[in-house]
Formats: C-alpha cells, sequence, structure tokens
C-alpha cells in the first residue's frame, strides 16, 4: 500500500545551502519532518548547481518521512545569469536591461522544457519570450 500523503510543501532554496533557518525549518517543522535529514540530502542533490535558486516540492507522508523533487531554476533567474544581470528593470515597458539573443533564449527554453507545460521548443521560447518581457529584457528577431 502507498504511503499517504500528508503535505505537499514548495520552497525556492538556493542549491546546496539549504539550512535549517527560515524558509526551510518552519515549513517542514510545523509538519513534524527532519529538517535536518532533508538539508543534507538536498545539499548532496544540488551540490553541483551550488548558489542557483532551485524550486522543491517536498511530499510529506503520515509516517513523518518525505521525499522531494528538485525542478530546473525558474526562467527569471536563468535569463539573468544568461547575461549576467543581477536584478531586472524598475520599469520594463520603458527602460531595458539586456538583450537576449535568439540562441540564448532556445537555451534557456531546452533547460526549462520539462517544468513547462509544452513539450514543443518554440513555444517553450515563447513562454521565457514573455518572462524576459516581464524583466525588462529584449529579444533580438
Amino acid at each position: 500500500m502507498a504511503k499517504k500523503i500528508l503535505a505537499q510543501i514548495k520552497l525556492q532554496i538556493p542549491a546546496g545551502q539549504a539550512n535549517p533557518a527560515p524558509p526551510v525549518g518552519p515549513a517542514l517543522g510545523q509538519h513534524g519532518v527532519n529538517i535536518m535529514e532533508f538539508c543534507k540530502a538536498f545539499n548532496e542533490r544540488t551540490a553541483k548547481d551550488t548558489g542557483t535558486v532551485t524550486p522543491v516540492v517536498i511530499s510529506v507522508y503520515q509516517d513523518r518521512t518525505f521525499s522531494f523533487i528538485t525542478k530546473t531554476p525558474p526562467a527569471a533567474v536563468l535569463i539573468k545569469s544568461e547575461l549576467k544581470l543581477d536584478k531586472g528593470s524598475k520599469e520594463p515597458n520603458r527602460s531595458k536591461v539586456g538583450e537576449l539573443t535568439k540562441e540564448q533564449l532556445e537555451k534557456i527554453a531546452k533547460i526549462k522544457l520539462e517544468d513547462l507545460n509544452t513539450n514543443n521548443v518554440e513555444s517553450a521560447m515563447k513562454i521565457i519570450e514573455g518572462t524576459a518581457k516581464s524583466l525588462g529584457v529584449k529579444v533580438k528577431q
């Protein structure tokens, strides 16, 4: 018989840097999960991408055990790291902070493809382009 899921917790944690401090500690503590066990497992699994913000979905079971799935970093994080930006534009519709080439857009789309609700790279590129626009990043046609 499958274990019964008690809760699903979604967090965004820098890869390889999970620790018991907020947001991790309080989110897991309220469900009775062994926080240090999660931190060790998460840090081991994400060690190669240290520092990159990584979304994680943690399933907590009735017997206080857990399992988790890591996702690809948010599109905005990938765009900013590709263009080496600290942050997006305060006024994305007026001031632009960078420019993405079609090749860069395709590269990011391929990384994000597994977490998007499409299997088509062209559609994924359109989704990423929308995120780029909201950051104040222009896409070269």
